[in-house]
């Protein structure tokens, strides 16, 4: 796991960030006496944390979740009550503006498929308006059975922003259903969740979903980051692209990462037997 010293820059307001085992990061959101509303400095720290973590060398994947009863509540509409108010009176530049603030919460979330890590959310109880945005960012989904699911933002006047519309439809591949649940608001429960492929597994509690999200992330961690992180990168770009482009983009990044030395490593370990466990791969 991290030292402290390594883990002292992520000092944040509404996260926490842990590593309870070798090179797996866990993040939370801490806000568990607001139901981890998401207010302004959560939307700042997001960014600066992934980041962060994109680049840390002692990192090689994260779990997400939230601390406390409920993995989030969605947007702070306290402290969010404001923030949309322009000064200006010409409707243009109120509408440049707003824009503006917009695209950088859009980046809060994107933040995390930027991530050259893997991300595997870990979601309880409540995962509403923004946290369905945040999970469908993120590249596995575990849940808790209590979990259920809500995209809130038109019982507040407003289309989903931040990701959740553009996102969604390629995770479920139902486009019915995501448009039932965009356009009335309904809770969607953990079963419903797992049978339409938002979450891959289902768990009985809290503490047996956070205990294989770490299994899962350690055993992540134990493969060649060359591998993992090249992997993410390219399943990403292969969503918002054609075969042949994906597969031109694949070559292009292969010509150089086949030449890594993690290649004759797992090779040799598979000639004697051996699991990817134990093999040392070097930090990326």
């Amino acid at each position: 796991m991290a030292s402290e010293a390594a883990l002292a820059s992520y000092n944040y307001e509404t996260l926490k960030v842990t590593s309870p085992m070798d090179q797996v990061f866990h993040v939370e959101i801490n806000r568990p006496e607001k139901r981890n509303a998401m207010n302004r400095a959560f939307w700042t720290e997001m960014v600066l944390c992934f980041r962060a973590i994109s680049d840390d060398v002692n990192c090689r994947a994260v779990v997400f979740s939230g601390a406390g009863k409920m993995f989030t509540s969605g947007i702070d509409l306290t402290d969010f009550a404001t923030d949309f108010q322009m000064a200006d009176d010409d409707v243009a530049r109120i509408a440049w503006n707003l824009r503006k603030k917009i695209k950088a919460y859009q980046e809060t979330f994107s933040v995390i498929e930027k991530c050259t890590k893997p991300v595997i959310a870990a979601i309880h109880n409540g995962c509403i308006g923004g946290g369905v945005d945040l999970i469908s960012a993120c590249d596995i989904r575990y849940c808790s059975q209590d979990a259920w699911f809500q995209v809130k933002e038109v019982d507040i006047g407003l289309a989903a922003d931040v990701g959740t519309l553009q996102r969604l439809p390629n995770i479920i591949g139902n486009r019915s259903l995501v448009n039932e649940l965009a356009f009335t608001a309904r809770k969607m429960m953990s079963d419903e969740a797992h049978s339409c492929g938002l979450v891959s597994r289902v768990f009985p509690d809290k503490t047996s979903l956070l205990s294989a999200a770490f299994d899962l992330a350690s055993e992540i961690a134990s493969k060649s980051p060359v591998a993992v992180q090249g992997t993410k990168i390219n399943l990403v770009y292969s969503r918002d692209h054609s075969v042949e482009e994906s597969l031109n983009f694949m070559a292009t990044w292969n010509m150089s990462m086949l030449q890594t030395e993690d290649i004759i490593k797992s090779a040799q370990a598979a000639m004697q037997k051996q699991t990817p466990k134990d093999v040392t791969f070097s930090k990326l």
